[in-house]
């Protein structure tokens, strides 16, 4: 475990986060993978927050993701503009 794993208490590798969504306009599905090391931006209050543009690829409309996060990292809040989140089964599934 490198020096950044052992700050965080955890292995790098491991700390990801998929966000599964669906976009309204035309219903493609999308997965996008977030590294919790690297992707977020730090708030006036000390916690994280992302936001990230996903874009489907059959009508290629963006969807806007604004996640929200404490100190350890954990989501406390998301919002999805122009699609809807999903859970991984839903992605597999369809």
């Amino acid at each position: 475990m490198g020096f950044l794993g052992k700050l965080l208490g955890k292995p790098v590798e491991d700390s990801a986060l998929w966000l599964y969504v669906r976009c309204n306009k035309c219903g493609a599905r999308a997965r996008v993978r977030v590294s919790l090391a690297n992707d977020l931006s730090m708030d006036d209050d000390g916690n994280y927050i992302l936001r990230k543009e996903i874009m489907d690829n059959r009508c290629c409309q963006l969807m806007q993701a604004e996640l929200h996060f404490d100190k350890h990292r954990r989501v406390v809040s998301r919002e999805l503009t122009g699609g809807e989140f999903i859970s991984e089964e839903e992605y597999q599934a369809e």
